[in-house]
């Protein structure tokens, strides 16, 4: 495993809440009180998304900085999804259900066509979408 200061630990006393530390920094996490939860935090899939978007958020920014872009603000919506295989026409799985991540960009400044392109581009080259989209392991063990 990874060395204790770049570990996330989760801690779960009761109910859904769930409190998660890393470096220093803490976010709670709980359900959506329709879940049974009592909403005191962003459900996983929330942290997800937020990941996720603020990945894409800052490999943007650094691409744009660094080819001296007009860039002011970015803005990235998503939503998460279960959808039907069948009905996604570019998706290798065609039977049962698969999880669908909409992702919707905004960019401010004085950018042109072909900029907002290539930070769309960009967006997608984020290493968290990258891992997402990739070939995963999961190591899980019982610590005594």
């Amino acid at each position: 495993m990874n060395e204790d200061n770049n570990k996330v630990i989760v801690s779960n006393k009761s109910g859904f809440k769930s409190e998660i530390t890393s470096r220093g920094h803490f976010v709670i996490s709980d359900e959506p009180a329709e879940a049974g939860g009592g909403d005191a935090g962003m459900s996983p899939y929330e942290l997800l998304l937020a990941a996720l978007g603020s990945c894409k958020a800052m490999t943007v920014r650094m691409y744009a900085k660094r080819k001296n872009y007009p860039l002011k603000d970015i803005s990235i919506a998503l939503s998460h999804s279960r959808i039907h295989a069948e009905d996604c026409a570019d998706c290798e799985t065609k039977i049962g259900r698969i999880d669908s991540i909409d992702v919707e960009l905004t960019f401010t400044g004085e950018l042109d066509r072909e900029q907002t392109q290539r930070l769309l581009e960009i967006s997608e080259k984020c290493p968290l979408h990258r891992t997402i989209l990739s070939e995963m392991k999961i190591n899980s063990i019982i610590k005594t």
